[in-house]
């Protein structure tokens, strides 16, 4: 199943790393134009190689190149000695829980398997663009500059021993990040200790949870790389690799940070859908008889009752207009109307019924596509965001979902299909600037046989 290796990571020095706050950045598909207008202000900020200002993409990517290569000969970045798997651990609250929350999980190498290989599993589509602007940037700098978030399953909990005791001498630590979590990094070095996590993840396929874009770009350079060293005239060695390429080039591998599915600590938060305008001019009293032959509608006092009257039920949702809060639910008898091509189980998810029966049969956008692309609508994970831009005048209605579940994503992956849109947020996000792993063939393999 899924092989993985340890790495020698790259990251700041130690004296940068003692403030290591000062050069994280979120990842570059939730980093607001705000964020990184402020980041781009500190000349040594991760966000410099992660989303490198430019004009086109290619400009900018050759940026991110020029730079590292300063960083890297200047000192601000050093390569540990020694390969490592390298242990992450965010502690995070979250609103009206008195808990505090510690997702566990370490980051290290992972083949980039083609999808069809069915050893690493995705629940949503992507976007060309995004995949392309990540492999160009890939292939101007040969660096990973953040990890990709994937989830195995382990319900004896068999690693998470040597995580706890890692990360007890930690390499540094965020006091909070942009999204309030505290991040500490530590490093497992042990070789036995290694192949116990190797073997473990060799038994295991593993669900990518967030990063989709940023895999599809690794598996875009793979391809370009074995596809430039099968195609050069010269035998043996070049300066693309062996040729034919062996498989163990460093650009076979992808940086991933990987947790247990089986944990309590791994939450999925809700993303609501606030539409900003509704088709062909409709009004709050057309759209609710739109939506009565496929619902029942009940209307409620408060607003804010809403996420305490959603919990848990199957089909249900809350609905905001303009001095209007109702509970919808879906008619049992009319899911059967549902003849979108997927499977079982993406059809049962609350969100395929949201899209299908509200924004294809109410709303008359046919199809995930032009949903997809559709301007009116907006992924808004605060409720008291809908609430707020609905009261306001700025958006039309907002629909209140409840969050997808671990056990939905699992059998969504393992049927092979896809979910909508901006149906999963895994919280918190991983961080930019904590490791970073290059992948460039004179970042010599491991010799084989040596962890693997």
């Amino acid at each position: 199943m899924a092989e993985i290796q340890p790495v020698r990571g790259w990251r700041y020095n130690a004296t940068l790393g003692a403030d290591i706050d000062q050069y994280v950045a979120p990842l570059f598909d939730v980093v607001s134009a705000k964020q990184r207008a402020a980041l781009y202000q500190n000349p040594l900020n991760s966000i410099h190689l992660s989303v490198p200002r430019g004009g086109r993409a290619a400009e900018a990517a050759a940026e991110a190149a020029h730079r590292l290569r300063e960083w890297q000969q200047g000192g601000v970045l050093t390569q540990d000695a020694l390969p490592g798997i390298y242990v992450y651990y965010q502690y995070f609250r979250l609103p009206g829980a008195a808990r505090e929350y510690c997702r566990k999980g370490f980051m290290c190498h992972i083949r980039a398997y083609d999808w069809a290989e069915r050893v690493v599993l995705r629940h949503e589509n992507t976007l060309p663009a995004s995949v392309n602007d990540r492999a160009e940037l890939l292939a101007a700098t040969e660096f990973q500059t953040s990890a990709t978030h994937g989830l195995y399953r382990d319900e004896d909990f068999q690693l998470e021993r040597y995580l706890d005791e890692a990360i007890q001498s930690p390499l540094y630590q965020t006091e909070e990040d942009y999204q309030g979590a505290r991040d500490v990094l530590a490093v497992i070095h042990d070789a036995e200790v290694i192949r116990e996590f190797q073997a473990l993840l060799a038994a295991r396929t593993v669900i990518l949870a967030d990063g989709h874009h940023r895999y599809e770009g690794s598996l875009a350079y793979r391809q370009a790389r074995e596809l430039a060293a099968l195609s050069s005239p010269a035998a043996g060695q070049n300066v693309l690799g062996p040729t034919p390429p062996t498989g163990r080039e460093p650009w076979n591998y992808h940086l991933m940070y990987l947790t247990n599915a089986a944990a309590d600590d791994l939450r999925i938060l809700p993303t609501h859908r606030l539409l900003l305008e509704l088709p062909g001019g409709l009004s709050d009293a057309e759209l609710l008889v739109r939506l009565a032959p496929y619902f029942t509608l009940r209307p409620l006092e408060e607003a804010t009752d809403l996420p305490e009257l959603l919990a848990g039920k199957q089909w249900a949702f809350g609905l905001l207009l303009a001095g209007q809060t109702f509970k919808i639910r879906l008619r049992p008898e009319v899911h059967q109307q549902l003849d979108w091509d997927t499977t079982p189980e993406v059809k049962a998810l609350d969100l395929t019924v949201l899209h299908f029966f509200v924004l294809e049969k109410a709303l008359g956008i046919v199809g995930l596509d032009r949903q997809r692309s559709w301007p009116g609508v907006a992924y808004v994970r605060n409720f008291a965001e809908c609430l707020q831009r609905v009261t306001s005048g700025e958006a039309r209605a907002a629909f209140i979902t409840n969050e997808v579940t671990m056990a939905e994503v699992e059998a969504v992956c393992a049927s092979g299909a896809v979910m909508p849109p901006k149906s999963t947020f895994f919280y918190p996000k991983t961080i930019g600037g904590f490791l970073f792993t290059s992948i460039a063939y004179d970042e010599a393999p491991l010799p084989p046989g040596v962890f693997l």
